[in-house]
């Protein structure tokens, strides 16, 4: 899908989308539960459908009705797969979902597209190699088989927190206490902090011992209820960037009490409109396009901790640098830092790409509501934010689209 941007100031009231990242997690508690649990608010978007598809073929039934997802919760350790589970493009149902999947000892296979399928797995292939499990890579899919037991987890700090957070969904529900102990420097910590909180609004005890140890008391079952998904504030960030080039929009339903780590991004914009500065987002690397779009429009800046953006849906860094390139700026991108150097920012003079990249799309729209332009690739946005473009077209933007 083509879409062509007008450029002009966006005015009024939009929603923040739902917390894909916090429907991932209360999805799955709801199916661990003991009965069953209404999750409202939930996001209907491609990734969060890939985990309803998911616990699907696990055998947990979901109705839905408008935004709220009806689950029944059953016992993992008793489930047997009776399809593969497809987890389309989405890193966070392929990872969450491993640990549940080694608790019933049941082979358990999933698969996806092929980037998703390329990502770095060897923190779950070592914990099975260590702890006798089963854990193959083959040809566009990896089969598991368990039984996961309750103990002792080291896992290194400097990677995805997803293997962090797949570990804290299915340890306490083993009849034993477990431990998880992570190794050098933690990124995006904030995220582990969102699976804790998910799992309090269950009634799941966990917590830190110290800055690099986890307790989890094993022999819990997920609490049965209703539960609401909060406004996502990394999906606010695009529509909230449109404020900084005259804009006026105004955001609802975002929780400043929230354990998501990319509310940051409000002080990040106010350090990219002030000047040149430097920014670290190991522990909010899904703000990195937008980021670097402001900075493009903006004054330029340096931003740290970017390694991980080479292993999303795109290489995010190389992306955005191909694309702003089109807009006359220069970005120079290296192994763990990009830096975006302030130059005559202009219209493109030739039609964006989205990579495949949600992020990347809205990304680009914000600063072609400046200039004007085309992006091919648009559907992307369905990953993440479906509502995006009827969201600019709500705040007077014209978004004229070609299927």
């Amino acid at each position: 899908m083509r879409v062509k941007i007008s450029a002009g100031h966006a005015r009024g009231e939009v929603h923040a989308p739902p917390s894909k990242s916090m429907a991932h997690r209360l999805l799955i508690l709801a199916a661990m539960s003991g009965g069953v649990c209404r999750v409202h608010g939930a996001a209907d978007c491609d990734d969060v459908r890939a985990t309803v598809d998911c616990l699907g073929s696990l055998g947990i039934e979901t109705h839905a009705d408008g935004d709220t997802l009806t689950v029944t919760g059953r016992d993992f350790c008793t489930l047997t797969p009776h399809s593969p589970l497809l987890c389309r493009e989405s890193g966070s149902t392929l990872r969450f979902l491993i640990p549940p999947a080694l608790l019933s000892g049941k082979r358990t296979v999933f698969r996806g597209e092929p980037q998703l399928m390329r990502r770095p797995m060897d923190v779950y292939e070592d914990i099975c190699e260590s702890h006798g499990l089963l854990f193959r890579r083959g040809d566009g899919e990896i089969e598991v088989c368990g039984p996961l037991l309750p103990g002792e987890y080291t896992l290194p700090g400097d990677v995805s927190s997803q293997f962090i957070s797949g570990l804290l969904f299915a340890l306490p529900v083993l009849p034993g206490d477990s431990v998880i102990r992570i190794s050098g420097k933690i990124e995006s910590r904030s995220y582990i902090g969102l699976t804790l909180r998910a799992l309090g609004i269950f009634g799941i005890r966990a917590e830190w011992r110290d800055e690099r140890t986890i307790d989890i008391p094993g022999g819990q079952t997920p609490r049965a209820g209703d539960v609401y998904v909060e406004g996502d504030w990394s999906g606010a960030a695009f529509t909230d960037a449109l404020n900084l080039f005259g804009s006026d929009v105004r955001l609802r339903g975002l929780d400043p009490e929230s354990a998501q780590g990319d509310r940051v991004y409000r002080q990040h914009f106010a350090a990219l409109s002030r000047g040149v500065p430097v920014i670290h987002i190991g522990d909010c690397p899904d703000l990195g396009p937008i980021l670097f779009a402001v900075a493009a429009a903006k004054h330029g800046g340096i931003f740290t901790g970017t390694r991980r953006l080479k292993i999303k849906e795109s290489d995010r860094a190389a992306a955005m640098c191909e694309e702003l390139a089109k807009f006359g700026s220069l970005l120079d991108v290296r192994e763990d830092s990009v830096i975006v150097y302030p130059k005559e920012f202009h219209a493109p003079a030739e039609v964006l790409s989205g990579h495949g990249d949600h992020r990347i799309v809205m990304a680009l729209s914000v600063l072609l509501t400046i200039t004007g332009g085309e992006i091919d690739g648009a559907e992307a946005v369905a990953k993440s934010y479906p509502g995006f473009f009827h969201d600019l077209r709500t705040l007077g933007i014209r978004v004229d689209t070609e299927l």
